[in-house]
């Protein structure tokens, strides 16, 4: 396969502007000026730039496209408004007669860059709504992105040329998301910039699945994190978890079990039942890592689908992330909020924890790692394990951890940092996912029995993890 040749921001901004099939506006508020520029100094802006402006003002931003009930500019609702007013615009003001063959565009962005005093490194949103042919409906693609490099000049230039590549791909690429999403970061440092939600939505991606979408984000390297809503949507992790209370689990969930929802359940109900701790207030989600869909080093997109579409039959919001060590997911719940948070998790993951291989990157070691976790308002719910009838009910205490570790546990269990789940589903102890996995793909009877109510009807009706009605 031959390596993508990538062209100059200028090259494809000069590209863009000698098409004289692609006409359209450009509305940039905030901090975000500079990609109109990009097809100015191209040359022959003429035949793309319908119309350019810059609501600076917050007062004329407001009188033109209304006011947000919070009061926010810097926000997806408010580029939604922008791309509709300007779109609706075009159509209203160029005669379709006189332009039979262009296909319209509406370009926006509103930012927010790096402040004086450089304690909020910026962020912004970036969209066009675009057709493909002159008879067609029209596409919208929505990023959000965040800003990591320290200058407000270098930080606006990195927003023109994202912008120009956003405009470039939406002609060019759409017709392949994965080589569109690889093309947003052409001549752009990667440190630079952070993209952490996209959306495709339109005729042209009705086969586009957003959640996969969220999942090259990751494999890409753009971002560590992703969440996406029940209606398989991507959903800002700043706006969802913003002074919230975030309860996790992490977990493979191929497929999700009875246990799964009773470890969820019953950990909430803990959790819940906290003084400290709002349940109007508090975000629940199932993470599941990186590194737990890899299958021979390799990520199986369509394995990932189905655990998807089963979690978002159940109504769950869906954490996917790169953060294979608890501190760093701990960490990044952090950024948005200094609320309690809680991990639920098995005996046999509370053992994993204290797993020496997952800190020797740090200086500190294990150490440091469960000072950073717990140095945030933190408790660990953990739910028993039985391995059969037989065996015993294994709780917080007996997890294998090496002895010199022991005083750290038991510090942190004293502290009532480290909770058992005392309640749980003493009838399905004996599910293993593993297993039940197995049945499904060997066309094996029984395995309805070891999932939540309408999972098994899901798996068939959409043949998930191998399931086949031919045996």
């Amino acid at each position: 396969m031959k390596d993508r040749v990538i062209l100059t921001t200028a090259q494809k901004a000069l590209k863009i502007n000698l098409n004289s099939d692609i006409y359209g506006t450009f509305a940039e508020i905030g901090a975000g000026q500079e990609t109109v520029r990009e097809f100015f100094r191209a040359g022959a802006a003429s035949g793309t730039i319908a119309k350019a402006m810059s609501a600076y003002d917050k007062a004329f931003s407001d009188d033109i496209y209304g006011i947000e009930e919070d009061r926010r500019y810097v926000t997806e609702s408010r580029l939604r408004k922008m791309l509709k007013h300007e779109y609706n615009l075009i159509e209203k003001r160029l005669d379709r007669n006189d332009h039979p063959n262009k296909t319209y565009f509406a370009y926006a962005n509103t930012v927010a860059t790096i402040n004086f005093t450089k304690t909020f490194k910026g962020h912004g949103w970036m969209g066009i709504r675009f057709q493909t042919a002159p008879n067609k409906g029209t596409n919208d693609i929505i990023i959000h992105f965040r800003l990591h490099e320290n200058e407000a000049k270098h930080q606006q230039e990195t927003v023109g040329r994202l912008g120009t590549n956003l405009i470039y791909a939406a002609y060019n690429s759409y017709e392949d998301c994965k080589e569109f999403l690889k093309s947003l970061y052409d001549n752009i440092d990667g440190a630079a910039i952070e993209i952490d939600l996209v959306n495709f939505s339109g005729p042209d991606f009705e086969d586009v699945d957003n959640r996969l979408m969220s999942l090259q984000l990751i494999k890409n390297g753009y971002t560590d994190a992703v969440i996406f809503g029940p209606e398989g949507n991507n959903l800002l992790p700043a706006e969802l978890l913003y002074k919230k209370h975030i309860l996790a689990m992490r977990g493979s969930f191929r497929p999700v079990t009875k246990v799964n929802m009773d470890m969820i359940k019953r950990g909430y109900e803990v959790f819940a039942s906290d003084k400290r701790v709002n349940p109007d207030k508090t975000v629940v989600l199932w993470e599941i890592t990186l590194n737990n869909l890899l299958a021979d080093g390799e990520i199986d997109e369509q394995d990932f689908l189905d655990r998807a579409e089963i979690l978002c039959s159940l109504g769950q919001t869906v954490l996917i992330s790169n953060y294979q060590e608890y501190y760093k997911l701990v960490d990044y719940f952090g950024r948005f909020s200094k609320k309690r948070q809680g991990l639920v998790m098995g005996v046999n993951n509370l053992s994993e924890l204290f797993n020496e291989k997952y800190y020797r990157d740090l200086q500190g070691g294990i150490l440091e790692a469960f000072g950073r976790i717990f140095s945030k308002d933190l408790k660990i719910l953990v739910y028993p394990f039985q391995e059969d009838a037989a065996s015993k009910v294994t709780r917080k205490e007996d997890a294998e951890v090496h002895p010199r570790f022991r005083p750290i546990i038991d510090y942190l269990i004293f502290h009532n940092r480290i909770l058992d789940i005392e309640e749980y589903d003493e009838s399905i102890t004996n599910i293993f996912s593993r297993e039940v996995l197995n049945k499904i793909r060997c066309g094996e009877d029984g395995w309805e029995e070891c999932l939540p109510k309408y999972v098994d009807t899901v798996i068939k009706e959409k043949q998930l993890f191998g399931y086949s009605t031919v045996k």
